[in-house]
């Protein structure tokens, strides 16, 4: 049930839940500068070091759908403080890691900790927060994830220009004991502990599969998959595209990189102001046909101007598209449920972590000499999520007309 807060109140708690978010791009990009002295270190190709984000996001998938039971198990809370826990012991495994495959396995561990952060940080503002205000907090929380790529990449750059890269896994560790302790001293529960939510792997499983029997959250769930698709192939392929490609140092990436993710940051608070005037399926559908116009165009990119001046504003737009998309959808899939929140927050975060991982996978395939291949993973991913949305807005139009007549 929605709680009522005072403004310092719900400031803190936002931005709480937005750092608890942040946790998973500052364990993604705050590295990235660092691949070429990974690779250096332990004597293999820049293109293996890519398996150490591979294996972060398919133990963000997979550690997500934990973390829905658990917390509508015990609450919020201890969820949560377990999950951070395991991110910072993990974490200083992978500053002290002694080759690539030890920190290609502490990174899936250290994922299974730190996506606690994201299942909770959702499902908490569903508890709180009035259906109206969660697309708008949601937006909010956008905002200040989409500091964390601004951020990362040039502060990984510094830290790892003074020190190395296994400074940077230090810095995370801190950093999530600065979270505990927020946790468990300000943030308030905000869901009882629920005895009745079994725990049983195959009661697990038959909850999800009731979740994913909603018409709306399968629909909007999957549409927010080919979103998270279109961000993480992104993430994945821009060290390749920015310094392989391009030819541009560690320290311009890092402002090339974050100045990118401003486009996530204008197009989620651009949202918010939208949401005053139009319904969160307007603004999805109107989304949904600009991605698509958009890399239609990159299509037309890959055959004609593989320029930096291109490419670039190119993935600017894209990623201000997605700081509308992916709020939205986020919102429209978690509506239907109150409950089963907590279940139903981890199963779209670790679908759109699936479908993150494949595209990243596929990505690591395709994107090795030139920047083509991305630019059709984003435009079949657009036009898959145009199509669901079609077919949600045909079967809600028809459910409308059979009703009329009834």
């Amino acid at each position: 049930m929605a709680k009522r807060f005072t403004t310092s109140s719900r400031n803190l708690i936002v931005l709480i839940l937005g750092t608890l978010i942040a946790i998973g791009p500052f364990s993604i990009d705050m590295y990235l500068p660092g691949f070429g002295n990974v690779a250096d270190d332990f004597g293999v190709d820049i293109s293996k070091v890519g398996l150490t984000l591979t294996s972060y996001l398919i133990g963000i998938a997979l550690g997500q759908l934990a973390y829905g039971p658990l917390m509508d198990r015990f609450g919020r809370r201890r969820p949560l403080i377990g999950g951070l826990m395991l991110y910072t012991v993990t974490a200083l495994l992978c500053a002290i890691s002694w080759n690539l495959n030890i920190l290609i396995g502490a990174r899936f561990f250290m994922a299974l900790g730190g996506c606690a952060g994201m299942v909770a940080s959702k499902a908490i503002v569903r508890d709180l927060f009035e259906k109206k205000q969660v697309a708008d907090v949601l937006s909010t929380l956008m905002l200040i994830m989409g500091v964390a790529p601004i951020i990362a990449p040039t502060v990984g750059g510094l830290v790892i220009g003074a020190f190395d890269w296994q400074a940077v896994f230090y810095i995370l560790a801190g950093f999530a004991i600065l979270m505990l302790l927020l946790i468990t001293y300000v943030l308030p529960e905000s869901a009882a502990p629920n005895r009745t939510t079994s725990l049983r792997p195959v009661k697990i499983v038959t909850e999800y599969i009731s979740i994913l029997k909603n018409r709306e959250f399968f629909i909007f769930a999957m549409t927010r998959g080919f979103t998270m698709a279109c961000l993480l192939s992104y993430v994945s392929s821009a060290p390749f595209i920015f310094i392989e490609f391009f030819g541009l140092s560690e320290q311009q990436f890092g402002w090339v990189f974050g100045s990118n993710a401003l486009g996530l940051i204008l197009g989620s608070q651009i949202n918010r102001l939208a949401l005053k005037r139009f319904s969160l399926l307007q603004i999805t559908v109107a989304t949904c046909l600009a991605l698509s116009v958009l890399t239609t165009g990159g299509i037309v990119i890959s055959f004609l101007a593989l320029q930096f001046w291109v490419v670039y504003p190119f993935l600017f737009v894209m990623l201000f598209l997605v700081g509308f998309q992916n709020p939205n959808v986020t919102a429209l899939s978690l509506d239907p449920f109150t409950k089963q929140a907590g279940s139903a927050s981890a199963l779209v975060g670790s679908i759109g972590m699936i479908f993150g991982s494949l595209a990243s996978i596929l990505v690591a395939q395709l994107v090795t000499e030139s920047v083509a291949p991305l630019l059709y993973i984003l435009f079949c991913s657009a036009l898959c999520s145009l199509i669901l949305v079609l077919f949600y807005l045909n079967k809600r139009k028809s459910y409308k007309i059979r009703a009329s007549k009834a």
